[in-house]
């Protein structure tokens, strides 16, 4: 009788233990929604759900991609600045919205510096000149005699509005004498469809929009930015190379969190996109897309952005263009 109470008692004793790990058991993290500025299918969502699997295993948490396009990413960085900054809510995105959107949209409705806080870099990449598979031109030469030969006048896509490439097509514009008229469309992935059924001849867009489409021989690079070619399309020149000086720092992908958010979210996250990019499948993945690899901390990640801020400052007021 007595061992049986005192099996009794353990049991009790081993029910009551058990219960109050169980309370104490700290309930599963939220997941994580990493906002994409540009339509699926885009360069941006490729990246970002390349990202986004390997990020779950590092830190534990779903990580769920959300397309909010429009505005060339100006959409999905509102909906970032309003998102409470409890380490749910992060923006994956290049320096179109982050550096260039705020110096040319008067009300942009967010401020990077002030109201998103850099959780870290992973690539840099370039912009560049591409022909519809109808355009006969296979250089930049080439390219500019063939407009030449239109009328001196044609048009050129690009992704988004006041952008990178909008200004990019200006100063092609301005070097060799002709008028090309830069057409916006909310982002790549319907630029690629128009140009690859040659309802536009040209278009200037990041190297990760084009690269695939290139490598298939349905579209041609004939020049890009940067200080140096890119190792995934050696045969391209720069067009530093072609005399168009002075557009050689490169753009950044990056991603960022509302301002305010925990300082122990922002190391845990920077510590798990850091190993991430150090992965061999996901370096050659980004690397494949005509990205340059390469982890940056959120505060090297915050230098870039001001430094890329400063040059294109310059470039945008020497344009004359006015912020709408």
């Amino acid at each position: 009788m007595i061992h049986r109470r005192r099996f009794t008692t353990a049991l009790l004793g081993a029910a009551t233990m058990a219960a109050a790990t169980g309370a104490l058991a700290a309930p599963p993290e939220p997941p994580i929604h990493l906002l994409v500025g540009f339509p699926a299918g885009g360069g941006s969502d490729v990246i970002a759900r390349l990202l986004a699997d390997k990020l779950e295993r590092q830190l534990g948490r779903t990580v769920l991609v959300e397309n909010r396009p429009g505005a060339g990413g100006q959409i999905a960085a509102q909906q970032l600045k309003q998102a409470r900054a409890d380490g749910t809510t992060v923006f994956l995105s290049h320096d179109h919205t982050i550096s260039i959107l705020p110096q040319v949209v008067k009300k942009p409705g967010y401020a990077p510096r002030d109201d998103f806080t850099p959780l870290g870099g992973f690539a840099t990449f370039v912009n560049g000149l591409a022909v519809s598979p109808g355009t006969p031109a296979r250089t930049v030469p080439e390219y500019v005699e063939w407009v030449k030969s239109q009328g001196g006048k044609s048009a050129v896509g690009i992704p988004a509005p006041a952008s990178t490439p909008e200004f990019l097509v200006q100063l092609i514009a301005k070097r060799h004498g002709l008028d090309l008229v830069a057409v916006p469309y909310k982002g790549s992935a319907p630029m690629m469809a128009d140009m690859l059924g040659n309802q536009i001849p040209a278009g200037v867009g990041s190297v990760q929009d084009f690269i695939e489409y290139q490598r298939a021989g349905k579209l041609r690079m004939i020049g890009v930015l940067g200080g140096q070619r890119q190792a995934a399309m050696p045969d391209v020149p720069t067009l530093s190379e072609l005399g168009m000086k002075g557009l050689e720092d490169m753009p950044f992908y990056g991603i960022w969190a509302p301002r305010g958010t925990p300082a122990d979210f922002v190391t845990r996250f920077s510590r798990a996109l850091e190993a991430v990019v150090a992965l061999p499948e996901v370096r050659k993945g980004l690397t494949d897309l005509g990205l340059t690899v390469g982890y940056m901390s959120p505060r090297q990640l915050d230098q870039r952005e001001r430094t890329y801020t400063q040059v294109w400052s310059r470039i945008i007021r020497d344009s004359g263009f006015q912020p709408q």
